[in-house]
């Protein structure tokens, strides 16, 4: 009996010190991304998790896997509803398979003038209810992320509508790019960003748009002649969450999370500009590729052709988000 007991108590112990071990273990976020660590998203990415486990006093631990080390960009948001990675931080574009067709209107093209237009607008009713439609989803949506205007680039020089004729354009998958893209005379191919190097260096694509930043610590500009500093179009990430993971975290360690995503954000946004600024500086430097900016009336030619974009959009993205837009921006939709 005394055996027994002893037994008994010893189990309860195990028991007790395993429960203790077990309120004592950090909840683990897994952060996925598809850029590198160097870029405004990736420093970001590592801004967030420095701040986070500051302050949660180590009780949550981030892990950031960069460069597609998780899940291609086509494989992470089905891995972030099932549970599988609990923080993302997407291009706005990836939502539209989802059903929320209203994000891409934020590639439209020569949308937003800078930086702080941009910033200003997703603060407001445009992030507020682009979020909202994330919701039904089983996603909820922590903040926006810029990382600045595109480039486009192929082994030819690309100056006016007519030079991209024929050609093939990696794109992330947004219709509205496919459709500017269209646009001016050429094909664009959804692919993933992790394949887009030996793509390009293959020639299974003539060329690709993106920002300085991701075109320098991809080293595609190792592997076309010519970039066009074009700044048509805007790339923005959303940092999304698995809902039910959000939901169900303490209320103190959410807040806290909170404060720690806002002012990675603010770092994120503040240092976007200046990166894409220095890797134009890095480019030039390096001299693999050849920078072409656009005149006034090549600016004007590609307006011109990617004008229709806007008339296409309403069929994609509604009406109302272009209505809301349309009030943000004082720009007319259509």
């Amino acid at each position: 009996m005394k055996k027994f007991v002893a037994l008994i108590g010893a189990v309860a112990a195990l028991a007790l010190t395993a429960n203790v071990a077990a309120a004592q273990s950090p909840i683990v976020i897994k952060f996925s991304h598809v850029v590198a660590n160097d870029t405004p998203k990736g420093k970001g990415a590592l801004k967030f998790k420095e701040l986070a486990e500051k302050y949660t006093n180590g009780k949550v631990k981030v892990e950031v896997y960069p460069n597609s080390q998780l899940y291609k960009d086509k494989e992470e948001i089905e891995a972030l509803q099932l549970g599988s990675v609990q923080m993302l931080a997407p291009s706005t574009a990836k939502f539209a398979p989802l059903g929320a067709k209203e994000f891409e209107a934020l590639d439209l093209p020569w949308l937003f003038k800078d930086d702080a237009e941009y910033a200003k607008t997703m603060k407001g009713a445009v992030g507020k209810y682009l979020f909202s439609k994330l919701e039904a989803k089983g996603i909820k949506g922590l903040a926006y992320w810029d990382n600045g205007f595109h480039m486009v680039s192929s082994n030819e020089p690309l100056l006016m509508p007519a030079d991209f004729q024929g050609k093939k354009f990696r794109i992330s998958g947004s219709k509205i790019a496919d459709q500017y893209f269209r646009l001016m005379g050429s094909i664009p191919q959804i692919m993933a960003f992790s394949e887009v190097y030996q793509a390009l260096q293959t020639g299974v694509v003539d060329g690709c748009e993106n920002t300085p930043s991701n075109y320098l610590t991809q080293k595609f500009d190792e592997v076309q002649k010519h970039i066009t500093v074009a700044n048509h179009a805007h790339l923005q990430y959303a940092v999304i969450v698995n809902s039910k993971f959000w939901g169900g975290l303490p209320a103190d360690i959410r807040t806290q999370l909170e404060k720690a995503m806002d002012e990675a954000t603010d770092y994120t946004n503040s240092i976007a500009h200046e990166e894409n600024v220095d890797a134009l500086k890095q480019i030039k430097a390096k001299g693999k590729a050849e920078l072409h900016y656009l005149n006034d009336d090549q600016k004007k030619a590609w307006r011109e052709a990617m004008a229709p974009t806007y008339k296409w959009a309403k069929g994609r993205v509604g009406q109302e988000v272009l209505d809301i837009m349309s009030k943000e921006l004082g720009v007319k939709m259509n």
